[in-house]
């Protein structure tokens, strides 16, 4: 008799729907939080250059040094602090969770968020508590709180600026929250580069604390590296699971090398914070739309009929997130990234048609 997977893999895992990510050639892509912009001509060749000369046929340094160092240097990571180097940040979320997977561990972060705190959390085999936000999507401190007395979580993890909502939680709710958990405290900084606040900082003052960032939104998505800072004791029981080699040669020595470029990934970071507010302001003007305030680089809107929207808007050639139906809280909403002004523009004209076209439905 064949041997079937429900007779081997775990029933919460058969449960799971595989993320999805949607095709997108030939659409105006606005659906993934990338830059929409590309490396200038010059640095273009030193990549070209790197990648031609990179030794290919040897593993990668598995201490990633030469990265680290200017990680370092271009975070200004504090005193005494260490860096975890991870294949995207969903790698170091990982880790994290497997790390702390203790038989009746328990994961905790809000609601709505990041959907990969709650998949990882099944995949380490956790329990996973989410607590709602508020109606506007601002922190709840004092739920958040009672669940932490309530369920002793192992790691709680908060996204700041919140993805999907794109607000930056009040920093006071959060030094709450980390001083009163009973565990780990991570804070995912993925959008930093566009809010003007970070927790870094505070690592020093919290030894219960950890910043997790990432390079995809600054315009390196395909390096594919995250980080995570904080004391010595954590990094160092944590790069136990860290898989060997698990940070190409290719993308320490492009990641080396584009970092140090700090002008070039500043000034395209100062664009699309220019072009989110042009962005938001536009949307604000059009008759049923409800725009919530970004930190990040996306906008979250709530239409009526999102999914006819969002239908109409690929029929048109844009692709953004449908987010309608992924949460309550979330019902009606969709996410735009912000791109070029000539890519927000032809989503705004393709709203406006979709508007029309489910208006006269």
């Amino acid at each position: 008799m064949a041997i079937k997977p429900e007779s081997l893999i775990r029933p919460e895992i058969l449960d799971l729907k595989a993320y999805h990510v949607p095709p997108a050639r030939g659409m105006v892509k606005l659906d993934a939080m990338e830059n929409p912009y590309g490396l200038p001509e010059d640095l273009q060749r030193e990549v070209g250059a790197i990648a031609g000369e990179a030794a290919l046929n040897r593993y990668p340094d598995p201490g990633a040094g030469a990265l680290k160092a200017r990680l370092r240097e271009v975070l200004a990571l504090p005193r005494g602090m260490e860096v975890l180097l991870g294949n995207g940040s969903d790698e170091v979320i990982q880790i994290i969770a497997l790390a702390c997977a203790k038989p009746g561990a328990v994961i905790l972060s809000v609601e709505p968020t990041f959907v990969m705190f709650r998949m990882i959390a099944t995949f380490a085999g956790t329990g996973y508590v989410g607590v709602p936000l508020r109606e506007d999507f601002s922190l709840d401190a004092e739920a958040t709180v009672a669940a932490l007395e309530a369920h002793r979580p192992a790691v709680v993890f908060l996204a700041y600026p919140n993805n999907p909502t794109g607000n930056l939680f009040d920093e006071q709710a959060m030094e709450r929250i980390i001083e009163s958990a009973p565990g780990l405290v991570v804070v995912d900084e993925a959008y930093h580069a566009f809010a003007g606040a970070s927790f870094l900082d505070r690592l020093a003052r919290f030894p219960n604390l950890l910043v997790m960032r990432t390079l995809s939104k600054l315009g390196l998505a395909g390096l594919r590296l995250g980080l995570l800072a904080g004391r010595g004791e954590w990094i160092e029981q944590f790069e136990k699971l860290r898989l060997p080699y698990n940070v190409s040669t290719l993308t320490q020595a492009v990641a080396e090398r584009v970092l140090g470029r700090g002008d070039v990934l500043a000034d395209q970071a100062a664009a699309i914070r220019r072009e989110r507010e042009a962005l938001f302001s536009t949307l604000q003007g059009i008759a049923g739309v409800t725009t919530y305030p970004s930190r990040a680089n996306f906008i979250l809107f709530r239409v009526n009929r999102a999914d006819d929207v969002f239908r109409g808007l690929k029929s048109h050639g844009v692709l953004i997130k449908n987010l309608h139906g992924s949460h309550p809280m979330l019902a009606g909403c969709l996410r735009v990234t912000v791109g070029t002004p000539e890519e927000n523009g032809l989503f705004v004209a393709a709203l406006g048609k979709c508007l029309a076209e489910t208006r006269a439905a």
